[in-house]
Order: C-alpha cells, then sequence, then structure tokens
C-alpha cells in the first residue's frame, strides 16, 4: 500500500535590522538510511545571495552550509519533502545468536567502531536511583530495549519546551517532565550505562489521522500532523540501529523520518550558525499533505470515488421508485476476530468459545442500535452433514412499529455468561407464569432423564473405565452420560408446562404417561426438543387443534401496545371453564438450568399477538422474581409486522443475516451502523492467507432481494423479471468472477471452470 505525502517545513528569522550572519549548517535533509523512502527533496534558502555546499558529517549525515555575503534582515528557511510512507514493520530484523539475550556484551572490533555511541557524558544521583529502578534480569534483547523504552515513558510526563538546548539528566529525572529531545536524551545515556551503543536522533515526525477510531487506547491526532522531534537509537549486532521513541514508548516506523544521527545532541541541532546582536522575531509552520493513496480496507475509495457511489444510488433509487418496484434487500455479511486469525473457530471450525463470546457482544450491541425494544431469541441454526448438532443462532426480534417487545434488556441473558438462580427455579417460574397466562397450573410436571437408557449406556463400558469421566475427545454421548451419571439419574432436569391458545386464551392440561413420570428422549439438545410427544394420548376426548402458520398475504389489524392482553387478563374476573371442553394441548414451555442458566424454550404459536402475549408475561414473571432468563426454542410465526436480524456461525466466521431495507438511504445506513458495531465488538473483515495475500473473510456476501410483504415482492409480482435475471446472468457468465475470490472449482461460491 502506498501513502505519499509532501511534507512541508519553513522556518523564518526576521531581525530588527541588517545583521552579517555566520556561516550557518542546516541538518534538514533526510540521512541516506531513512527507511521512509524519500521520493523529492527541495530547500530554499533567503537570502537569494549566498553560497551553498553539501556535505556529509563523519556520521554520514548530509548538512547544508551556507555562507552569507551580505547582511541580511530575514533568514527563511523553506523545506519540502515527498515521502511514500508505506508501512514498515520495526520488529522486521534478526539478531545474531550472541546477543539474543541481555545482558550481552559486545566483540572488541565492534566495542572499538562504536566508542563515541558508548561515552558516558552524564551521572548523578536522580540518574542512578533511575538506574536503580531498571529490571535487568536476564531475557530476550529484544524484549529487553521495549521495556526499557515503555518504562521511561511512563516515568516521564511530556511538555512542549520552546528553549533551545536539551536538559541535562538530573534535571530531566528532577522535574519528571521533558520535551521529545530531553526524554532521547535521557535514553541515551540510560542505554550507555547498561553497555549498549546509543545515538541522539533528530528528525520529522509525521502522524496521519486515522481511518478508524482505536479501540485499544487513543486513536492519534485528529487532523494530518508533522513536526520536528526526537528520539533515540540503539545498536543491537544482527539488527543495527533500532529507532525507539520514548514519548510514546514505542519503537520509530514509518512516520519517523531521520535528518541526523549523532553521539552527542549538540551535532543533530537542525540549524547552527551566529549573527550579530540584535532582536530576533521567530517563526515556523509545518504541514503535511496527502498527494496520493492507493486504496485500501479502511478506505477503498477517496471521499469524491465514495460520494460518487452514494449519490449513484439515489439516481438508482428514484427509478425504482418511479417504476413502481417496491425493492426490499438485505444481505449476509460475514465477519472475523480482528484478535484471533490462527485458531480453528475463525479459519475451519463452525464454533468456539471465542466466536460464541463475539457474537453475544455484537448482538446486544445490535439490539441497542436496530432493535431498541425488541427481545434476543436463541434457536438451533444449520446443521450439516457430520456435525453432532445443530449449531446456535441468535434472533434480535423487534416490532415495525416501534412499540416495545421486551422493556428491560438486563432480564435477558446471555449465552456466554453464568448466573445465580435459586433452588427449584424452573418449577417456581412456571407456576408464576400459569397465574399471568391466566391458566391453570397443576399440569406442570417435572422432566427426567431417562434412567433404564443411560444405565444400559454405562453397562456397555469397559470394566477399567469410570463412567462419570470423560474427556474432550469423547463423543458427545458419552459425555451426556457421565454428566447425567454425576448428577444422578433422578434428579429433575427441568419443568414443562403444557400451553397453547384457543378462542383467545391460555389453556392447558395434565400430560400422561404409561411411566408416570416424564422421561426425555435421550440426548444432549435443550429438553423442549427432547419432549416423548409420540407417547401423549393417541385420541384424546378433545382433539388437539393444529397450528396453522400465518397466511403473509393477509391484511392485518396493528398489533396491540405492549402487555395489554396481559392488561384486561387481571382486571378481568377469572372465567370457569371446568365444564368447557377444550382442545387437547400437545405443545409445551419447557424450564430448565442449563450452564448456570434459566432457559425456557418456547412453543410454537399461530400468530403474532400470541407470541407477543407470552413473552410479556414472561418478562413479568422474570421481573417479579427477579432472575434473567435465556428465550430460545420456537421463533415467532412470520409476519410482516415484526422484523428480525440474525447472527449465525460459518465456518471461519460470524454471518449476519440483516434485515431487508425499502430504500437506498436505509440499505447504507443500516450497512454502516452493522460494521461499525461489529468493529467495536472486536469483529473485522479481514483475512490472510498462508503468503500474506489479502483476502476476503470467506462469506457468501449474499444479496437478497425481495419486498415488504409477499404481495409486494417484484418478484412474485412479476414472476419473469426473475427469469431475466437468471438468463442475463447464464448469458453472462463472467459476471461470475466479479464475485469470485481466488479459487475456481465446484465447492461453496467458486464459480465453475465451465464458467
Amino acid at each position: 500500500m502506498a501513502l505519499k505525502v509532501v511534507l512541508a517545513h519553513h522556518t523564518k528569522y526576521k531581525y530588527d535590522r541588517k545583521v552579517s550572519l555566520s556561516p550557518h549548517i542546516f541538518r534538514l535533509r533526510p540521512a541516506p538510511h531513512s527507511r521512509t523512502p524519500i521520493e523529492a527533496y527541495s530547500i530554499k534558502i533567503e537570502p537569494e545571495e549566498h553560497f551553498f555546499n553539501w556535505q556529509q558529517d563523519p556520521f554520514g549525515n548530509y548538512l547544508a552550509r551556507i555562507v552569507f555575503p551580505e547582511k541580511t534582515d530575514v533568514l527563511s528557511i523553506k523545506v519540502e519533502i515527498i515521502a511514500d510512507l508505506k508501512t514498515i514493520n520495526p520488529f522486521d530484523f534478526f539478531v545474531e545468536e550472541a546477543v539474543e539475550e541481555f545482558p550481552f556484551t559486545y566483540s572488541e572490533a565492534l566495542k572499538k567502531e562504536l566508542q563515541p555511541y558508548l561515552e558516558i557524558t552524564e551521572s548523578g544521583p536522580l540518574l542512578a536511583d533511575w538506574m536503580a529502578t531498571i529490571d535487568r534480569t536476564p531475557r530476550r534483547t529484544i524484549d529487553f530495549i521495549t521495556d526499557l523504552n515503555r518504562s521511561l515513558s511512563n516515568y516521564l510526563n511530556y511538555t512542549i519546551r520552546m528553549e533551545p538546548g536539551v536538559q541535562n539528566c538530573e534535571e530531566t529525572l528532577g522535574k519528571k517532565l521533558g520535551s521529545c529531545r530531553d526524554f532521547a536524551w535521557l535514553l541515551v545515556q540510560t542505554f550507555r550505562h547498561l553497555g549498549l551503543a546509543a545515538r541522539f536522533v533528530s528528525g520529522y515526525l509525521v502522524q496521519l489521522k486515522s481511518d478508524e477510531k482505536s479501540l485499544d487506547g487513543p486513536s492519534g491526532p485528529e487532523q494530518d500532523f508533522t513536526d520536528l522531534h526526537a528520539w533515540a537509537e540503539v545498536y543491537v549486532p544482527g539488527a543495527g540501529w533500532i529507532g525507539l521513541d520514548a514519548t510514546s514508548g514505542l519503537l520509530a516506523g514509518e512516520g519517523h523520518i531521520p535528518l541526523a544521527c549523532t553521539p552527542s545532541f549538540e551535532s543533530a541541532a537542525p540549524v547552527t550558525g551566529f549573527s550579530d546582536p540584535c532582536e530576533t522575531e521567530f517563526e515556523f509552520h509545518n504541514s503535511v499533505t496527502r498527494i496520493f493513496e492507493s486504496p485500501r480496507v479502511t478506505k477503498p475509495y477517496t471521499e469524491e470515488q465514495w460520494n460518487a457511489i452514494y449519490n449513484l444510488g439515489f439516481t438508482v433509487e428514484e427509478e425504482l421508485q418511479q417504476n413502481d418496484v417496491r425493492l426490499t434487500m438485505g444481505g449476509e455479511p460475514t465477519f472475523v476476530s480482528i484478535d484471533d486469525m490462527e485458531s480453528e473457530q475463525w479459519n475451519t471450525a463452525a464454533d468456539g468459545t471465542h466466536k460464541r463470546a463475539l457474537a453475544s457482544g455484537l448482538s446486544k450491541r445490535l439490539h441497542e442500535v436496530f432493535g431498541k425494544g425488541g427481545m434476543l431469541h436463541h434457536a438451533q441454526g444449520k446443521w450439516y452433514p457430520g456435525e453432532p448438532l445443530p449449531r446456535w443462532q441468535i434472533g434480535i426480534h423487534w416490532r415495525k412499529d416501534g412499540e416495545v417487545i421486551w422493556k428491560n434488556p438486563e432480564l435477558l441473558a446471555s449465552f456466554t455468561e453464568s448466573y445465580e438462580l435459586p433452588e427449584d427455579i424452573t418449577g417456581t417460574f412456571l407456576e408464576t407464569l400459569a397465574g399471568y397466562l391466566n391458566c391453570p397450573a397443576d399440569g406442570i410436571m417435572p422432566a427426567f432423564e431417562d434412567a433404564f437408557y443411560f444405565l444400559w449406556e454405562e453397562s456397555k463400558l469397559p470394566a477399567d473405565i469410570n463412567p462419570k469421566e470423560y474427556s474432550k475427545k469423547d463423543t458427545a454421548l458419552r459425555r451426556k452420560l457421565s454428566e447425567v451419571l454425576e448428577q444422578g439419574l433422578g434428579k429433575t432436569v427441568g419443568h414443562v408446562l403444557p400451553v397453547t391458545t384457543h378462542a383467545g386464551a391460555w389453556i392447558s392440561n395434565r400430560w400422561e404417561f404409561r411411566s408416570t413420570h416424564l422421561f426425555l428422549t435421550p440426548g444432549n439438545s435443550p429438553i423442549g426438543l427432547r419432549l416423548p410427544l409420540e407417547s401423549l394420548l393417541n385420541e384424546p376426548e378433545t382433539p388437539s387443534e393444529a397450528i396453522i402458520e400465518p397466511d403473509l398475504f393477509d391484511k392485518k389489524q396493528p398489533l396491540k401496545p405492549y402487555g395489554m392482553a396481559l392488561q384486561q387478563r387481571s382486571a378481568s374476573p377469572p372465567q370457569n371453564t371446568e365444564n368447557e371442553k377444550q382442545p387437547f394441548v400437545r405443545t409445551a414451555i419447557c424450564a430448565e438450568v442449563r450452564d448456570e442458566k434459566l432457559c425456557l424454550f418456547l412453543p410454537p404459536v399461530d400468530s403474532a399477538e400470541a407470541f407477543l402475549d407470552l413473552v410479556a408475561c414472561i418478562e413479568a414473571t422474570a421481573q417479579k422474581l427477579e432472575v434473567p432468563v435465556l428465550i430460545e426454542g420456537y421463533e415467532p410465526p412470520r409476519d410482516n409486522r415484526l422484523e428480525v436480524l440474525k447472527i449465525t456461525p460459518d465456518p471461519g466466521v460470524i454471518e449476519v443475516n440483516i434485515h431487508p431495507a425499502k430504500n437506498w438511504k436505509e440499505l447504507s445506513d443500516n450497512t454502516l451502523k452493522l460494521y461499525e458495531e461489529a468493529r467495536k465488538s472486536r469483529l473485522g473483515t479481514e483475512k490472510f492467507m498462508l503468503d500474506g495475500k489479502h483476502t476476503g473473510t470467506g462469506g457468501g456476501n449474499h444479496v437478497t432481494l425481495g419486498g415488504t410483504t409477499p404481495a409486494d415482492s417484484p418478484l412474485l409480482r412479476k414472476p419473469d423479471l426473475l427469469r431475466s435475471l437468471i438468463t442475463f446472468w447464464q448469458h453472462h457468465p463472467g459476471l461470475s468472477y466479479l464475485f469470485s475470490g481466488s479459487f475456481i472449482g465446484p465447492t461453496s461460491q467458486a464459480p465453475r471452470v465451465d464458467e
């Protein structure tokens, strides 16, 4: 990546009368060893009548020696540099084997060559005290010098000092205050007292405004900035001179452009010379201007290009509106961890502890940004061949009319956290919930693991295997067997409340089994997925009512405000339904404590109204018992009055199924918000191949097209449009490569060879 800048430095001395100037030395040309490529350089001196000679000092630095034959009332120096600030890795070096560990000594021949840089010129009680604080425990040399640089940065306070010269070490340590040149000189002397060769560096520091705010620590300057600066360099055999900026505690990078590197600060001053006695007015100005930026992940386009793209979207949107297309558009962007690019969960595996933690954090952020007043729902997601269990899925559900679904987010448990829960909370919770639903609580029954099955499994184990112990290599069944045997076969796993809606009310009945108790189907899924429904009465007195999926083409009335149904039930007297025949209930809400969380498995319902009523009652129960709940099970039925955003795991990535947008403004706002919240959750879109080549996250990056309702979908209103899209793609197979990565073949989203 190339980022070229013009650095302009202007210094001006105004004298109150014409004065004679001695020959001047200017050290304002980048040193020959500058790692930052210098593409152009110019220096302009006024007065124009002068003699100019380039020289090099004993240390290889460029010097401009200027002789002024005539008196003058002004001295002006203008420097311009074009530099390519391509990223430099300051740790890109090797250290000779003999000096890999500190402390070390230089060879006699090298020590002789480095003699000027080993000279100790300062000492004193404060410097001795400072040296005594340095940890000299043997360790890697690079670790030692970086630790020392950081320690000095933390020990002193930085200030801007306009006075000429450099403070001695005692003065800097006494004040615990200094400018960059004071920091640098103290670090030079510190290294020399430790037997390490060090030199003083004066130069330019270029700091550019970051494309994005930093997630860790300060983000740097708010605007592009440059100024004269000073730092130190230490000599390590094999690595050479290593730059250390004590004001920041960091190693020198591409923004550090050296002008003079010398054993002492006196011979590194940018300007040296004298004038007749006079009053002097001093002016200076430094600026940095970007003249070329290659595209990069954080800034792929210039502001002009972005604006052109953005405005084009409105032009397309206007045409879509004029033609009554009614198009909505969503997407499925994918993200990876910005901190961990090596582990399986961010390369090949679909699940992982870190992935769950980041997904949980992202869901809370997106809940606040997109679905405020909505709810988090945990469900089972995709299930691919070879995977023992379905993957997880976090859904954020909210109402399109802006009304609340769930008031208190603190009562929504996270699937990555643990909670202290009271004894028998599952039964207590369902009893309280039944009261809010105004349905009988006598149908609540405990759920148990199938003791006979697990005893049978235990009997099949080898005699020298402890059935209560397992390792990570064991199968899911083996681990489940150990957990069940450890907690006891007779322990209650959770409680079940049969419940459904009938004639606008919640109803319940008791479940009866041949074995008297409710024994779950063996497995390690939530108990709501392991209910023995096939063991319920086959032909009850009153048949069950089928749960019918709502018709999305039907026009529906606006949804009632949050908790209105609950309030109406609380205000009206309970109705006597003992003699009324009700349909047999085959669905149930299940409560269990799993992984130290109270998990509620919701049953399927036939309307959004019923789902929202049930959720409001669950929150009222959680509020009364002061217990956060993790809601899982069946999602709300499809309804055009509700919206949903889903977060799911995929191999190596986290996938976000973002909700559809109705227009270009909404689409662009949603996308920008999503990527910003993902970044704050420490998720990014950068991955690198083994050879360092930059690549995408590997997700499908799908674009989803449709309408606000099925009746509005342009692909359903005009089916030949879908045919036209597909045939156009087939007639232009090269378009497949527009969205492809580095590979072709029959797998994933890669285009086929014959395309």
